[in-house]
C-alpha cells in the first residue's frame, strides 16, 4: 500500500482552472500557512513571509502585476510567498521556541547565531540564495498541504516582483519568490504531466 505522501505527490497537479463558487475560510488559510511553515530552513531561520490574497479587490491588484492571469481571480486564495533577506538578524528570535522547548541547548543556539552571522553578514548573494531556497521549500509544503486538504494549487512565476512589492507594501528585505494559487478544482485542468525517466536525471556515486 502506498503511503499518504506518495499519493499526494503522484496526484498533485499544477492547476489553472478553479471553482469560483467555493471559497476558503480564514481558519483554512491559516492552517495551510501553518503546514507550509513546517518546511525546513537553514539554521531554522524561518525567513519567509506569506501574504494570502483572497478578497476580490486584492485579487485584482495582484492580477494587475501578474500579467493578467485569470487564475488569481478564480482561485479561492493566491499566496505571495516571500523569502527574507538578513535572516541571520532574526535567528535568535526564531530559535527561541526551540530553546524553550528543550530541543536546542542555549549553547548550540548561540553557536548557530554566530555561524549564521559570519556566513551571511555582508554577503547579499548568500542572503538572497537562502531567501529563495526557504520560500521555495515553503511553497512546496504549501502545495502538498493544499492537496492533502482536498484542494488544488498552481505555482506561478509570472509576475512583476517590483510591482508586487509596491502593491503589497513589502519591505526591501522581502523578496517575492513565488505565487501559489489555491482552491477547489474546476473542469479543464491537465493531469500531472509525465516526468523524465529517473535514469536521465539521477547519478548514483
Amino acid at each position: 500500500m502506498k503511503n499518504a505522501i506518495t499519493t499526494l505527490l503522484e496526484q498533485r497537479i499544477s492547476a489553472n482552472q478553479f471553482d469560483t463558487t467555493k471559497s476558503l475560510s480564514t481558519a483554512e488559510i491559516e492552517e495551510l500557512t501553518r503546514l507550509a511553515t513546517l518546511a525546513p530552513t537553514a539554521f531554522n531561520f524561518q525567513n519567509w513571509k506569506f501574504i494570502a490574497v483572497h478578497t476580490p479587490a486584492a485579487k485584482e491588484r495582484l492580477k494587475a502585476v501578474a500579467y493578467g492571469q485569470q487564475k488569481i481571480a478564480d482561485a479561492a486564495v493566491t499566496f505571495i510567498i516571500c523569502g527574507t533577506l538578513e535572516a541571520h538578524k532574526g535567528l535568535a528570535h526564531a530559535i527561541k521556541p526551540a530553546i524553550d522547548a528543550g530541543i536546542v541547548p542555549q549553547e548550540m543556539a548561540d553557536s548557530w547565531v554566530a555561524m549564521a552571522a559570519g556566513g551571511h553578514e555582508g554577503n547579499p548573494q548568500r542572503q538572497r540564495d537562502e531567501a529563495i531556497r526557504s520560500a521555495s521549500l515553503g511553497s512546496m509544503a504549501l502545495m502538498l498541504a493544499a492537496q492533502g486538504m482536498g484542494l488544488v494549487s498552481g505555482p506561478m512565476i509570472g509576475f512583476d516582483p517590483a510591482g508586487v512589492a509596491k502593491e503589497f507594501n513589502l519591505s526591501a528585505n522581502d523578496i517575492p519568490a513565488m505565487l501559489v494559487a489555491v482552491g477547489y478544482p474546476a473542469a479543464g485542468n491537465w493531469p500531472q504531466k509525465p516526468r523524465l525517466p529517473v535514469k536521465e536525471i539521477l547519478t548514483i556515486v
